[in-house]
């Protein structure tokens, strides 16, 4: 049997895969299947947790089982091959490995400069930001905002991952709608005040935006997101950056009661139309 190895979160979303995928063609539990294939009983519980890197026969046994072609295999085998680098770098459309990151980990916590984070975005908002960049076909607009909203129910949870979103002013005054679908945005983030801290805008921003996901047995995983790809990274040193990062972000961000008061600055801006007085949003 093949050693295990640490995870990462793209192995973990590979491995679910092949077990939704057995689950779904055939009617094996884990256990049947090994003895199936004359595999050790804890094989394929490793490979479906992505703890082991299965080999090409490995693979192709599994999948034929599953009734997969060569097509198929050819484009898992591609997918897995790097599944286990400390770096690994997936496409923007990839949102199952992120969902499924936030859904297992025990602590979030992100710094977001330009957008609000996707975790607290109400649907009005992410669909403007999705119109506003223009990388995305009108008709795939619907789907994406709703499967944004389905992994908000991961704060929804009784036990729900611990979380810190420092938000960054500058993404208060960005506008991805009109002055209801900003207050609508300002006020979900009121309502979840107990997990934001913000930012002040004299602040110079750090960085484009983080993610750090913690969880109970596996190592930690940075991650960050961009118009050209999200990035997942494992490596320890990355990792101690990122710590730094929010250390310092800690130090400078305006506490729970001073986060609220900002946030309530930003809630009467569109009752006051917009006029001279507070910040305006860009």
């Amino acid at each position: 049997m093949a050693p295990t190895t640490p995870s990462t979160a793209y192995s973990r979303d590979l491995g679910d895969e092949l077990r939704r995928l057995r689950e779904s063609t055939t009617n094996l539990t884990g256990r049947a299947l090994a003895v199936r294939l004359g595999w050790d009983p804890s094989k394929v519980s490793n490979i479906e947790n992505g703890k082991v890197r299965p080999s090409e026969v490995d693979l192709v046994q599994m999948l034929t089982i599953c009734g997969k072609d060569t097509e198929y295999f050819d484009d898992f085998k591609r997918r897995y091959q790097r599944a286990f680098d400390e770096y690994v770098v997936l496409v923007p459309e990839n949102l199952r490995t992120v969902a499924m990151a936030e859904a297992t980990a025990t602590t979030i916590t992100s710094y977001d400069v330009l957008t609000i984070t996707g975790l607290l975005q109400t649907d009005r908002y992410a669909e403007g930001i999705y119109r506003h960049t223009g990388l995305v076909v009108e008709e795939r607009i619907p789907a994406l905002v709703r499967i944004r909203g389905d992994r908000q129910a991961v704060l929804r949870r009784h036990d729900r991952p611990a979380c810190v979103f420092y938000i960054h002013e500058l993404a208060l005054r960005q506008r991805f709608g009109d002055d209801q679908v900003m207050e609508e945005q300002y006020l979900q983030l009121l309502f979840n005040v107990r997990l934001i801290r913000i930012v002040p805008a004299d602040v110079p921003a750090i960085s484009a935006g983080l993610i750090l996901w913690e969880f109970e047995k596996a190592l930690p995983v940075a991650f960050n997101d961009s118009d050209l790809a999200k990035v997942f990274v494992q490596e320890p040193g990355a990792i101690a950056r990122i710590r730094l990062t929010f250390d310092r972000l800690q130090q400078v961000a305006l506490d729970e009661e001073q986060s609220r008061e900002k946030l309530m600055e930003y809630i009467s801006l569109p009752r006051e139309g917009f006029d001279d007085r507070g910040p305006r949003m860009a």
